[in-house]
């Protein structure tokens, strides 16, 4: 009798524990497939949503990389689940194309302030070269010629990723043509190529964005300056808030959302909920950026980054995973 009152007090305990282990892991059983970028830059916040996704319970299949425009489309085919690398205005094209709302929707704000422009080495500007417009003059752009052939060369976007789209129409719009060369290819090797003209005194004409670990390398207002444009002309007729600083920048101050199926979404509530509440300040994202550009560019490397950031807003952190239980119940 007592051996059986034991085993039934087990019995009793392994029920009652059931689920609170469930609720502690609503994602147990589902395997996630995420898709990003093949920039090493943005592996970091991604992690930090693995992570995360790991805590509830989630198997994080090997993500796919590929680029923006083929991330899209793979979400918007059933190819993956998530990515949080969809930039709100600029990427709203690629979304549209890959099945918009029907298949797909944009959860929360996981990065604000996303910024995209030109720039020019701070003595060109203070020589008075503040606008993408004064370019127009071939005595001003022959002062960005890096070949010799008497055009500005900008340091620009690589094809496939959305930006290239807005430099190609406003080179246009703006009467650039015969005197800027939008110059595509490897970014990392384009812009190498013009901190070390940078550093050796030359002027320089590129296009970035943030958060990237560009801007703690030549730093506005410091090494750069960001140049305004004549007025806001995006592709299509877009219209959107392209001011930043009192300064007209020609691209959209943006936002970097997370973008899931609305199928996975559905399904598993924790994941939609972290998704929704998960928020990665972007200087934390350029910093870490800047790591990797330092030499911290390993897989390792990326995962004590994550860890780092985790132990250094744990409070948030655990908050985010308490909000996705909750969710789930």
């Amino acid at each position: 009798m007592k051996q059986f009152h034991k085993l039934s007090f087990a019995l009793l305990l392994s029920v009652a524990a059931g689920p609170l282990l469930a609720s502690e892991t609503p994602g147990e059983g589902v395997t996630v497939r995420p898709v990003v970028t093949t920039q090493i830059e943005e592996f970091f916040q991604h992690r930090i949503l693995f992570r995360a996704l790991e805590e509830l319970g989630y198997t994080i299949a090997e993500p796919q990389e590929v680029e923006y425009q083929t991330l899209h489309m793979a979400l918007g085919a059933g190819d993956g689940d998530f990515s949080a690398v969809h930039w709100n205005t600029l990427h709203h094209a690629f979304f549209e194309e890959a099945g918009g709302e029907a298949v797909m929707t944009k959860v929360g704000t996981l990065v604000e302030g996303a910024l995209q422009g030109y720039l020019v080495d701070k003595a060109s500007y203070d020589a008075g070269v503040q606008s993408l417009g004064d370019l127009k003059d071939p005595a001003v752009a022959a002062k960005f010629d890096g070949d010799g052939d008497g055009k500005a060369d900008l340091a620009g976007c690589v094809p496939g990723w959305g930006c290239e789209a807005v430099i190609e129409h406003q080179l246009t719009e703006f009467g650039l043509r015969d005197t800027v060369t939008h110059n595509q290819g490897s970014y990392n090797a384009i812009i190498a190529d013009t901190i070390a003209r940078q550093q050796n005194g030359e002027p320089i004409l590129y296009y970035t964005w943030t958060p990237y670990w560009v801007s703690g390398a030549l730093v506005p207002g410091k090494d750069v300056e960001w140049l305004s444009v004549p007025y806001t002309s995006l592709p299509g007729g877009a219209e959107a808030n392209t001011t930043f600083d009192g300064k007209n920048l020609g691209f959209a101050v943006d936002s970097i959302r997370v973008l899931a199926r609305n199928d996975f979404l559905e399904a598993n509530p924790a994941a939609a909920k972290l998704f929704e509440i998960a928020s990665i300040d972007i200087n934390d994202i350029s910093a870490e950026n800047k790591l990797i550009a330092d030499g911290e560019d390993s897989s390792d490397d990326i995962d004590k980054h994550v860890s780092d950031w985790i132990a250094a807003h744990q409070a948030e952190y655990d908050g985010w995973l308490a909000e996705a239980r909750k969710a789930a119940e």
